[in-house]
């Protein structure tokens, strides 16, 4: 149920290219500091996904990270290298490229998800992305809780279990327990108590016991994952649930509606769970075109099926579809961002821009290559788009391309690089 601008994250392996690049020994950081002579340099730093792994982009300066993960801010990178039979691990200030210093974790180790607030790191020994893929099939999970200054503690979580994000208030871990532990075809959310070390159901909206056997489980695509401004709501999209019901309808006995898509709304300081039923046709169409987009104020979040050409406006303070409306379709991997006044969502080679006032239809403006990412500046000055090789910049009103700098290897758009 997890991250992002599009938080898809993280088992890429070789390095960015590109004149200057050298890959170091052990899996390690690669950089470079003389772009190519037809690379332009970036306005503003960004975090991105390329063929190494993150890519961190500042003016013409490149590094690619193999085994990291950023906080969603984008203010920090963690990452990890195989040292000897151990793992190196280190802190990475995003904005500037400044180090911590490394400390050794005994054994291997890759980072799986960082605390909303930058401080705490879970790792573990297998890289997983909670909405693109699936475990290998395993009865024991371990999983190193560590920061910057070295282990804080090891769990061996009894079952097959992905680290998702961390409570508010750092006391506790989601995870997505994975069921049958050695044949993985389904999952649920569950915490990990970190007192105690045992994970245990979540509770529902009300702040209610959920009974045994009433956990709901899930066999869908989880599509993309977005965290509230305020950092207390990770929002994760799924599609295509065969025979879903609901923790909500197990409790009460009803049959689960005929729904293919929702919004798991997951409260990162309550630890409840709540589910936004998306209606048709969300859902029915392929997964990646389908994409998220939240409002700077955190109260309005918005799900773009390109496929249909629909999109659906969720209220995050009552937890409902407020409107459903008619935009614009197009075919491939959708990517949405939205500003205070704009949402911004696009597929194949168009990008559109709707009036959230309005929010119809949407003004088409071609682009070069197939989009990889949509990233608005800090500022709300420029918007960036990834295309094939490449990240370019637009002028949000009027669609006019700024700039353009090339990125050998580039998957997809993390965020703007904060400073720390």
């Amino acid at each position: 149920m997890m991250a992002k601008t599009t938080i898809s994250r993280r088992s890429l392996l070789t390095a960015l290219a590109g004149a200057g690049a050298v890959t170091l020994a052990g899996c390690d950081l690669a950089r470079t500091s003389a772009a190519p002579a037809s690379t332009t340099g970036l306005p503003d730093a960004l975090v991105v996904e390329v063929d190494g792994g993150l890519g961190l982009l500042r003016g013409t300066d490149r590094q690619t990270i193999p085994h990291a993960v950023a906080t969603t801010d984008g203010r920090l990178v963690y990452a990890s290298a195989p040292d000897g039979a151990d793992t190196a691990f280190w802190r990475i200030d995003a904005a500037t490229g400044n180090t911590s210093d490394r400390v050794r974790l005994p054994g291997r180790w890759v980072p799986q998800t960082v605390s909303t607030n930058g401080t705490t790191v879970a790792l573990t020994g297998e890289e997983v992305s909670v909405t693109k893929e699936r475990p290998t099939g395993r009865d024991v999970t371990p999983v190193l809780i560590a920061d910057a200054g070295g282990v804080r503690q090891r769990l061996d979580l009894p079952g097959n279990f992905v680290p998702e994000a961390f409570t508010s208030d750092l006391a506790g871990l989601f995870v997505l327990e994975w069921l049958p532990p050695q044949a993985p075809d389904r999952y649920r959310v569950r915490v990990v108590d970190l007192a105690t070390g045992k994970p245990g159901p979540l509770v529902t909206r009300d702040k209610g016991l959920i009974p045994p056997g009433a956990e709901e489980e899930m066999r869908g695509d989880g599509r993309q994952a977005v965290l509230a401004p305020n950092r207390t709501v990770l929002y994760t999209l799924y599609t295509h649930q065969p025979d879903h019901q609901h923790t909500r309808d197990r409790i009460s006995g009803r049959p689960g509606s005929d729904v293919h898509a929702f919004v798991h709304t997951l409260n990162l300081e309550q630890g409840w769970a709540y589910c936004v039923d998306l209606p048709h046709p969300f859902g029915e169409g392929p997964a990646d075109g389908h994409a998220m987009a939240i409002t700077p104020d955190g109260t309005r979040l918005f799900v773009v099926d390109v496929t249909s050409g629909i999109v659906a406006e969720v209220s995050t303070e009552e937890l409902t579809v407020r409107a459903v409306t008619k935009l614009a379709s197009g075919t491939g991997s959708a990517y949405a961002v939205a500003d205070r006044d704009r949402l911004f969502f696009a597929a194949g080679t168009t990008v559109w821009a709707s009036d959230l006032a309005s929010l119809g239809g949407g003004n088409a403006r071609p682009v070069r290559d197939p989009v990889t990412g949509l990233v608005l500046s800090p500022d709300g000055d420029r918007l960036y788009v990834g295309q094939d090789a490449a990240v370019s910049w637009q002028d949000p009103a009027t669609g006019d391309e700024l700039g353009r700098t090339a990125v050998p290897g580039l998957v997809g758009l993390h965020g703007p690089a904060l400073p720390a």
